[in-house]
C-alpha cells in the first residue's frame, strides 16, 4: 500500500543509509521521484529471477533476503534493516535478482526507479564510493559465510548466529540481552544454513545449559561470553 510520501530530508533512516552524505540537491530529486510504500508481515518483496527495475531502501521494519533450495527450503542471505538497501547489485549487473526477498516484520519501504539512482550514482563521487564499498563489504560477508559453512560445526554457526542478531536487534536488560525480532525456528535454520529439526535441538540444548532463554517466540541471550567462546568469535 503506498503512502504519503516522507521529504528524504526529513527521514529519520536516511542516517543509517548511503544517502546520509547527500547534496540538498538530490535529495530534493529523490523525494520527488521515490514511492514509499506500506508492506505487512510475510508480504514478497521481489522474487528470484525478476528483473530489477530500480532499488529498495528500507525505511522501516525487516526484511529477509533468501535464496529457495530445490527442495524448498530458504537459505537466508541476510536481514535487512532500516537504512539497507536492496537489490542494488542486480541493478548495477544489469541481472535479474540473484535472491528473493520476504518482510519479516510489518515495513516502509521507498522504491528509487533505475534512472534516478544511476543519475545519483554518476552525479555524485562521494556516494559511488560509498556504494563500492558496501558491494565490497558484500563480498567480504559472503566469503566468511563461505568459510564458516565449511570450518564451523552447525553449533559453533548458531551460537555466532545469535551473537550477531543480538548486535543487530539486541535489547540489552542488565546481565541478559531480548533479540527483539521474532524469528520462526525456520528462519534462524535458514541463517544458520541447517535443518529446522537440528536448530530445535540445539537451541533446547543452549537453554539447558542456559545460555539463552525464551520468551514467546523471542530468544534472551543469558551469557555472551560462553556463546563467544562457543562460536569461536572474538571481536
Amino acid at each position: 500500500m503506498q503512502v504519503k510520501n516522507t521529504p528524504c530530508e526529513l527521514c529519520l533512516s536516511r542516517k543509517f543509509s548511503m544517502f546520509s552524505g547527500l547534496s540538498e540537491e538530490h535529495l530534493c530529486n529523490l523525494s520527488d521521484n521515490k514511492n514509499l510504500i506500506s508492506h505487512k508481515k510475510g508480504q514478497i518483496l521481489f522474487y528470484e529471477g525478476t528483473k530489477p527495475l530500480g532499488v529498495f531502501c528500507v525505511s522501516s521494519g525487516i526484511v529477509k533476503v533468501y535464496k529457495t533450495a530445490s527442495n524448498g527450503k530458504e537459505q537466508i542471505i541476510r536481514l535487512a534493516q532500516k537504512g539497507d538497501f536492496l537489490g542494488y547489485t542486480s541493478l548495477l549487473g544489469e541481472e535479474t535478482y540473484s535472491n528473493s526477498a520476504t518482510i519479516v516484520e510489518d515495513a516502509k519501504i521507498c522504491f528509487i526507479p533505475k534512472e534516478t539512482f544511476l543519475n545519483i550514482i554518476a552525479q555524485d563521487n562521494q556516494f559511488h564510493r560509498r556504494l563500492t564499498q558496501a558491494i565490497c563489504k558484500d563480498l567480504g560477508v559472503m566469503e566468511n559465510k563461505l568459510t564458516d559453512a565449511t570450518q564451523k560445526t552447525i553449533r559453533e554457526r548458531l551460537a555466532f548466529t545469535l551473537l550477531k542478531l543480538g548486535e543487530s536487534y539486541g535489547v540489552d536488560g542488565g546481565e541478559n540481552q531480548k533479540i527483539d525480532i521474532a524469528l520462526t525456528r525456520e528462519e534462524i535454520a535458514g541463517l544458520v544454513g541447517t535443518a529446522t529439526e537440528t536448530v530445535i535441538r540445539l537451541l533446547s540444548e543452549f537453554k539447558k545449559d542456559k545460555l539463552i532463554a525464551f520468551e514467546g517466540k523471542k530468544i534472551i541471550v543469558k551469557d555472551k561470553k560462553s556463546l563467544a567462546r562457543l562460536s569461536d568469535f572474538y571481536n
